[in-house]
């Protein structure tokens, strides 16, 4: 049921008072006006602080004066239907006369055609109200509303989108307000920009300044790609069938918002890499939880700060949301000293996992199988859950091309792929990517380029994290392929 709705059948169910929790004032009152006039077809009027009524009726008058706008609506034809929206007007639901006055009202309202109205951006509705207030929360503009807001503007400029880019521009803008969305647009015109890539990136960092006010999510830029990233191929090829997960035409065919992916393996083996990637080819927001954060010292504090987080996040969907190293978090899970917060935290994210219908696509890493709960692993909390080993000996070539070409874009067919790649068995491609550059460090002192030689004497000075955790990462790879889990690779 949409918000349209439901405040139909407020109306209709003779619900007196209608508190609306929203931060676009102009948007909820042109869709209470157009709900107005069809189907219900009444008459509205419109109050606030500083201007009093701002329309024929009452000329401007209870200015400044709260209890005088209430009384108007005694003054009003008893046969005449109608709706007052207040504005401003939370603040003053605090005094005892209001409160006394509203009370009253209640016998007159239900037995003529009349509610009113109350507009404020976030809900601050006294308790002792609780019983005969509908409070109403208006979301985000819809898909619809930006498609048909977007090309609204580019008529009004004059300007034209590519087909190409008008669903990327769309996706990028919900969680964003209408009016945000004008000020972007406007800006990019201002920067001598078309509607194109550039927009988008003008919408991400207006996500970006919506994030920064909370202390425990960050916005990730990436510029990294998948062809970036060398091996994982059945990872890559899972994920380019989802690249429209979020479009409209997947939500028309009636593809269900999918839930995310758990990545664990062996540390340096690219689990950071493929969220980075992922958002940058989905062209997503990414959105880094750090889960300590979440912890406050005092009581309830934690509670409130991740339903803040899911708050924030739902808002600017769709969105990539990446949990690194969850395992660290849920390893103190059973252990006590925290009165429980731990639990009650970490049991609300599973299920928000879980239950979410809106378009938050989770990325988790983790290191450590052996901490991880069952709740954490069943099916229902991820779509997928993928297993990065260390790369194998072709792996290990692309890996190798793969940052050769990216510091010897010129030369990188120079060097012995082959030779480098057998080397450097139970390396990570974290691990091989600081062979090349202390390799590059060695030459460079010497003032000469580096050579096969420079990175190979580096191999032989390294070692890998898999000899020193032998044991730890042997008893993950023989779980991984007793077949319990889908290989990255």
């Amino acid at each position: 049921m949409n918000f349209e709705e439901e405040f139909l059948i407020a109306l209709r169910s003779k619900s007196s008072f209608i508190y609306i929790v929203s931060d676009e004032e102009e948007r909820a009152e042109y869709i209470i006006r157009k709900l107005m006039r069809d189907p219900l077809q009444r008459i509205v009027y419109c109050w606030d602080y500083q201007n009093g009524f701002n329309n024929s009726y009452s000329g401007g008058q209870s200015r400044r004066n709260p209890m005088d706008a209430l009384s108007k609506v005694e003054t009003l034809l008893p046969e005449t239907p109608c709706l007052l929206i207040l504005k401003d007007y939370s603040r003053f639901l605090q005094e005892v006369s209001i409160s006394r006055q509203l009370r009253n009202l209640l016998p007159l309202l239900r037995r003529q055609p009349k509610s009113i109205v109350f507009l404020n951006p976030v809900n601050e509705l006294p308790s002792q109200l609780n019983d005969i207030f509908v409070v109403l929360e208006l979301p985000k503009p819809t898909r619809s509303e930006i498609s048909s807001e977007i090309l609204r503007l580019t008529n009004l400029f004059k300007k034209s989108i590519n087909e190409d880019y008008f669903e990327n521009i769309v996706t990028a803008s919900l969680g964003l307000s209408l009016e945000k969305i004008r000020q972007v647009f406007c800006k990019s015109l201002i920067s001598g920009n078309n509607f194109n890539e550039s927009t988008v990136d003008f919408l991400f960092r207006e996500k970006q300044s919506l994030i920064n006010q909370n202390g425990f999510l960050e916005f990730c830029q990436s510029s990294i790609n998948f062809d970036q990233i060398g091996g994982l191929e059945s990872i890559k090829a899972w994920v380019n069938l989802r690249k429209m997960n979020f479009s409209e035409k997947a939500i028309n065919y009636g593809l269900p918002n999918p839930k995310g992916v758990l990545l664990v393996g062996v540390q340096g083996t690219g689990k950071s890499l493929i969220a980075k990637a992922l958002a940058n080819d989905w062209c997503l927001p990414l959105f880094r939880l750090d889960l300590g954060r979440l912890f406050g010292g005092i009581v309830g504090e934690s509670e409130r700060r991740v339903r803040k987080m899911i708050e924030t996040t739902e808002s600017l969907s769709p969105c990539i949301l990446w949990i690194d190293e969850i395992d660290k978090s849920f390893q103190f899970i059973n252990q006590g000293g925290d009165s429980g917060t731990t639990n009650r935290v970490l049991s609300t994210l599973l299920t928000w996992f879980a239950e979410k219908q809106t378009s938050v696509f989770i990325v988790a890493t983790a290191n450590n199988l052996q901490v991880l709960q069952l709740e954490l692993i069943r099916k229902g909390r991820f779509d997928e859950i993928f297993f990065l080993d260390l790369p194998t000996y072709e792996e290990r070539k692309i890996i190798f091309q793969v940052h050769l070409k990216t510091f010897r874009p010129e030369t990188w067919k120079f060097y012995d792929i082959n030779l480098l790649s057998k080397n450097t068995p139970n390396f990570s491609g974290a691990e091989i990517r600081q062979v090349v550059i202390e390799a590059m460090y060695f030459a460079f002192n010497q003032k000469r380029d580096f050579n096969d030689q420079d990175i190979l004497l580096q191999i032989k000075n390294t070692v890998p994290l898999a000899k020193l955790n032998t044991q730890i990462i042997g008893d993950l790879q023989n779980w991984a392929r007793s077949g319990r889990i889908r290989s990255a690779s």
